[in-house]
């Protein structure tokens, strides 16, 4: 039985537009990222695989080395696991569903980095305006960033004057 002609062109346009968006998509550029110094430490496996498709607005995209992600395009923000873990700081940290966080500012973008957890992951996001909020960002990874065991956490002034002295 013939197909009629009418329902083999609307099927080859749907053809044509899947194989040319399949085509778009391959072409994509990978995100360049860093590895972390400990970026094949196996703990940062189960974090890597509970990341989310998109924070805000912005997707994930592909990158180039082992244990980090990127999202949005142009990149908004990257994450990097197997960083150095931070010691004891007086940069602001804050707790995001049961995460620490170290808050670095910087010119151009703010560094977050988790504080208690080894190893440590890095989230390097844009200070730009249109950019995904930091807000957004903590509280879509921080699920993904508790696969990895806490070992510590951060203490306020209030802790501080609670500890014994040394001397």
């Amino acid at each position: 039985m013939p197909i009629p002609t009418a329902y083999s062109r609307a099927s080859g346009a749907v053809v044509s537009v899947l194989a040319v968006g399949l085509c778009l998509a391959a072409c994509s550029p990978v995100v360049d990222v860093s590895a972390a110094q400990d970026a094949a430490n196996p703990a940062c496996a189960p974090m890597m695989v509970a990341l989310p498709d998109a924070i805000g607005d912005a997707g994930l995209r592909k990158t180039n080395s082992q244990a980090t992600a990127a999202w949005g395009d142009p990149s908004q923000v990257i994450l990097r696991c197997g960083v150095n873990v931070p010691g004891p700081t007086t940069d602001r940290c804050v707790s995001v569903n049961g995460v620490d966080w170290v808050i670095k500012e910087g010119d151009t973008a703010w560094t977050l980095t988790t504080f208690g957890r080894e190893p440590a992951t890095e989230i390097l996001l844009t200070k730009d305006q249109e950019a995904v909020s930091s807000a957004t960002v903590l509280a879509d990874l921080s699920a993904a960033a508790a696969k990895i065991p806490a070992t510590g956490n951060c203490v306020g002034q209030e802790e501080l004057k609670n500890l014994p002295s040394t001397g």
